[in-house]
């Protein structure tokens, strides 16, 4: 379901809590949210009012992906950037790692999965910008 997203600090600014497989409805309605708006390419689960750690974001294939509970465990390459959000009004001025090495889940057969990846250039730094967003961290 697609759903409005939020623009109020006080919500954005929580920690995420851990997301379960229940989640997956959540996932499903961050999906077509996103593929709802446009020039979006990632969005996590605060931005549409559920204070729990899910993201998806699509990749350079156009592919849509989901990760639950991701956490950067390695960063590689610091840089400074401008990026700008949905939910925050402006630019803002980020260090995002070229190379990140993240722990995350991903649902398999109505179970989560752990897993691990390593990301780079666009996609590394949506993945960041992501992270942020379920830490409570605003851009």
């Amino acid at each position: 379901m697609i759903k409005d997203l939020v623009n109020d600090e006080a919500i954005l600014s929580q920690p995420c809590a851990a997301a379960t497989a229940e989640d997956a409805p959540l996932a499903q309605d961050l999906l077509d949210t996103l593929a709802s708006l446009e020039d979006a390419v990632c969005l996590a689960a605060n931005q549409i009012g559920v204070a729990k750690a899910v993201v998806a974001y699509v990749d350079d294939n156009e592919q849509p992906h989901v990760m639950y509970n991701p956490k950067i465990l390695m960063g590689l390459g610091p840089q400074r950037l401008t990026e700008s959000c949905l939910t925050h009004e402006g630019e803002s001025k980020v260090t995002r790692f070229v190379k990140v090495k993240v722990s995350y889940d991903e649902l398999v057969d109505g179970q989560l999965r752990h897993r691990k990846g390593d990301f780079v250039g666009w996609i590394a730094q949506m993945i960041q910008h992501m992270c942020d967003h379920c830490n409570g961290k605003l851009i």
